[in-house]
């Protein structure tokens, strides 16, 4: 069995070790035919706490970790800009 991997956006990062990355789905409505996006968060293991808020990621599934994790993060695809981070 493959392993479902994900691309999102981290939107927290304050817990230990956990982040949540927000996943968009794009897909045409079945009547209309608009792009309709919905979006999934996941909690997703980070070991060395090295995502941070904006960051592009991939995750992939694993065993569950906690009541609610069952994702970690693989690679980080594109870093946050410093200024974001500043204006937090």
């Amino acid at each position: 069995m493959a392993l479902k991997e994900r691309l999102g956006t981290v939107v927290s990062d304050k817990m230990d070790k956990t982040v949540v990355v927000a996943v968009i789905n794009r897909f045409p409505h079945p009547i209309y035919q608009k792009t309709v996006s919905r979006s999934t968060r996941y909690k997703a293991h980070d070991p060395e706490n090295n995502c941070r808020v904006g960051d592009r990621v991939r995750i992939t599934e694993t065993r569950p970790l906690s009541a609610t994790k069952r994702w970690t993060v693989a690679e980080v695809l594109n870093k946050a800009d410093k200024k974001e981070e500043a204006l937090k």
